[in-house]
């Protein structure tokens, strides 16, 4: 039997929320609010490791990027309109047909597909940014997940990697509070001992041959409403990797 790193229970839980990936004040408006601090950090570590102009309305021109899970397509969007060829990838076929719909009503061009990091490799596909953001922490087999996503990045290419720790503070916060007290998740979203630590991460990336070269914690302000980049790695992070150009 093929390995994969799909959990069915988890694709059945995202694709019942389908239908409002694209309503701000619906099931995913968390990832809503969540979303420019992380394509925020994405733009600037491309701008910076690509040497790109900052200032120029596409600065991503000519660069491939793979987004893993990419449920709706909310980062796809943004990453095409500022010049990337984009392909998204998601196991739940739903999620998929939303985001073809989103993006052909919006006049972008984006590849998505329904199927699997793992599947890719095996095409012997690459790119040049691999998008793996809160998705680790939803599929089986994470040491399998981790290769697959590392493979997929082309010699000089980069991964990102974010997702929850696994702390006191993440049962508090992003499972008890957002899901039981604030009510911002429906119930049910995390499984807390699936969350891994920002160590854990780094070691799978180094064992696939990847080279940690950041690393940021991300926090709500709830006073300006606002997800901002922080020293905390102690419920959200964010981990940057490469691959060697040689």
């Amino acid at each position: 039997m093929t390995e994969t790193t799909v959990n069915d229970a988890e694709i059945a839980k995202f694709t019942a929320m389908a239908e409002q990936w694209w309503d701000p004040r619906g099931k995913f408006k968390p990832l809503h609010k969540f979303n420019p601090v992380r394509l925020a950090y994405i733009r600037d570590n491309l701008v910076r490791h690509f040497g790109r102009d900052a200032t120029s309305i596409r600065p991503f021109e000519g660069l491939t990027v793979l987004d893993v899970g990419c449920g709706g397509g909310l980062l796809c969007e943004p990453l095409t309109r500022l010049g990337a060829t984009v392909t998204g990838i998601d196991a739940a076929e739903r999620n998929i047909a939303i985001a073809r719909i989103h993006a052909e009503q919006s006049g972008l061009e984006i590849d998505y597909r329904a199927t699997t990091s793992e599947a890719l490799v095996a095409a012997g596909e690459r790119f040049d940014v691999v998008l793996n953001m809160e998705v680790v922490e939803h599929v089986d087999n994470v040491p399998l997940y981790m290769k697959s996503c590392a493979d997929l990045v082309a010699p000089g290419g980069l991964m990102f990697t974010a997702t929850l720790n696994r702390t006191a503070r993440s049962m508090a916060f992003a499972v008890i509070g957002a899901e039981y007290v604030l009510r911002w998740l429906p119930r049910g979203t995390h499984d807390w001992n699936k969350f891994l630590t920002p160590e854990e991460i780094k070691a799978q990336i180094r064992r696939n041959n990847l080279r940690v070269t950041g690393e940021t914690g991300v926090v709500f302000h709830p006073l300006s409403d606002e997800w901002k980049l922080s020293s905390d790695m102690g419920i959200n992070y964010m981990v940057l990797a490469e691959r060697s150009a040689a």
